[in-house]
């Protein structure tokens, strides 16, 4: 193994500090993806489809299979959009490496990506392993529910939330 005198000016390819940061996000994307399919297994292993475990007056454990996008969109169109959703979830995250990447010392920006590419690949994983993606979280106001949900899509969500935030942040800088 080459190794480097104490007091060299560079370091070798692949350890310097640009690849250090970009690490990090890498890391945080993973998180999102390993908390995403441990909850996913969790549910599926205790609940039965369609099963609901009231938790609080706003919120029940429920498992459901979602074929389609957000809110169930396209959920009934026959299987191909199985592969149109997983193209652009595996899209977006090559785009999302690549910005990562390219803007790894801007932290709120890669914190937001981190989460968003989490997201993306948790969900990928299930369509591609199952065909559809789990998801388990039902919040509800009275008798109106919104779309169930997992961790993936809490993570994407955050994630743009955050990049909204780093938006008019760094336009009040310039």
């Amino acid at each position: 193994m080459l190794k480097r005198e104490k007091n060299s000016p560079r370091p070798f390819a692949g350890e310097g500090v640009g690849e250090r940061v970009l690490s990090r996000w890498l890391m945080l994307a993973g998180v999102v993806i390993f908390l995403d399919q441990l909850s996913k297994l969790w549910i599926s292993a205790h609940w039965a489809y369609g099963e609901s475990y009231p938790v609080t007056s706003f919120f029940n454990l429920v498992l459901v299979h979602n074929e389609g996008a957000s809110f169930s969109m396209l959920s009934d169109a026959g299987g191909w959009q199985r592969w149109l959703f997983s193209g652009i979830a595996a899209v977006a995250s090559i785009w999302i490496l690549w910005l990562l990447r390219k803007h790894q010392q801007e932290k709120l920006f890669c914190i937001a990506l981190a989460f968003i590419l989490g997201g993306a690949l948790g969900n990928l994983i299930d369509r591609l392993a199952y065909g559809y993606v789990v998801d388990f979280i039902d919040l509800y106001w009275s008798e109106s529910h919104f779309a169930a949900f997992n961790v993936a899509d809490a993570a994407i969500n955050i994630g743009a939330a955050l990049l909204l935030w780093d938006s008019f942040k760094n336009k009040e800088k310039k």
